[in-house]
């Protein structure tokens, strides 16, 4: 496995231009297995992804939950998840462009596509294969908070360690903020959950299960300021009705708020799209030549967005690429029981 964290941004000499078999954009579940997947097929691959590590919002949303819909796996951590598929794609030496979000698309006179980066890298591959999940997404601000973005604000905890025996403020009231709560409650010195209601977007039984743990859940009430001289040290919240504010100690605050989901620059590559998705055949064939997609970014009748789906549906993706990369190849690729090890 190689990733890359410079690149040329020079696209003067071709030799600087990455080849590969396959690209794929987007190192969320289904972009890993197809990494794999491609390996397995014989072809190399890169991956593409914005995000500086691999697991797409798994790994930036909910690292430490269980996930229990995975085929084999009676539940499994998705943190454990990303590292199982990075291990199972590893022999194949995928090459991962982390930090690096696709922005323009062009095809070569030999009609293989080629993708620029925003930070310079220039990939031409012979199929690109799009597994950007919900495409780009941007967590919605703190207003009050955005100057202690890196100095105690968060939007995700990826590493709960990284809080240990820190006083905890969650704002938000959707499924991602009482599960930093009840996760970050043994570690941390004290944990409080705020939400400008006291409705709860959250399932009952997660909201029940932070109840249980003894954190305090602040209702009707905003945050108002942030304070700390260098570091965050107290968040002051407001009451929206009363306007009575109080003073709350904080080391860290996490930001749950929700998520702005676009294409970002995929939505003018010409690709044909159904509801901001984009529209794919059964071959997970785009419009475009030589373009596949596949996961939760892709739509057709009966669409179901499972991890489970997304997997099944990159090998579809990926078998179907390899059969345009070379018209001999076989779409069956065998059982890899077949495989010598």
């Amino acid at each position: 496995m190689s990733v890359l964290s410079d690149v040329p941004t020079s696209t003067d000499d071709d030799s600087r231009t990455i080849e590969t078999d396959i690209l794929i954009i987007g190192a969320g579940p289904a972009g890993l297995y197809g990494a794999y997947y491609a390996g397995f097929r014989g072809l190399s691959v890169a991956v593409m992804d914005v995000l500086p590590q691999q697991g797409g919002q798994i790994s930036a949303m909910y690292p430490e939950k269980p996930i229990f819909d995975i085929a084999g796996f009676p539940a499994v951590r998705g943190r454990d998840l990303v590292a199982n598929l990075v291990a199972q794609a590893e022999p194949y030496d995928p090459r991962y462009l982390l930090g690096h979000r696709a922005a323009e698309l062009s095809h070569d006179p030999d009609g293989r596509p080629v993708v620029r980066s925003d930070q310079g890298a220039v990939v031409r591959a012979g199929a690109v294969v799009i597994t950007g999940g919900v495409g780009t997404f941007t967590p919605r601000p703190l207003p009050a908070g955005e100057d202690y973005l890196g100095r105690g604000q968060v939007y995700f905890v990826p590493d709960p360690a990284d809080h240990t025996d820190h006083d905890v403020v969650v704002v938000g009231g959707g499924d991602s903020a009482f599960d930093w709560a009840s996760l970050l409650a043994p570690i941390a010195r004290s944990v409080r959950l705020v939400h400008r209601t006291d409705r709860f977007r959250a399932h009952r039984s997660t909201v029940e299960k932070v109840r249980a743990l003894g954190i305090e859940i602040i209702t009707d009430s905003e945050v108002s300021a942030l304070h700390g001289a260098g570091h965050l040290e107290q968040i002051e919240i407001r009451h929206r009705t009363t306007k009575e504010t109080r003073l709350l100690p904080a080391r860290t605050v996490v930001a749950a708020l929700g998520f702005i989901a676009n294409l970002g620059p995929l939505q003018h590559w010409g690709l044909a799209l159904e509801a901001r998705r984009i529209a794919v055949d059964t071959r997970m064939a785009t419009n475009l030549p030589r373009v596949f997609a596949a996961g939760d970014i892709t739509d057709y009748p009966g669409k179901v967005r499972l991890i489970s789906v997304g997997f099944g549906e990159v090998a579809t993706a990926v078998n179907n690429a390899a059969t345009v990369i070379d018209p001999e190849a076989a779409l069956f690729p065998g059982h890899s029981t077949e495989k010598e090890n």
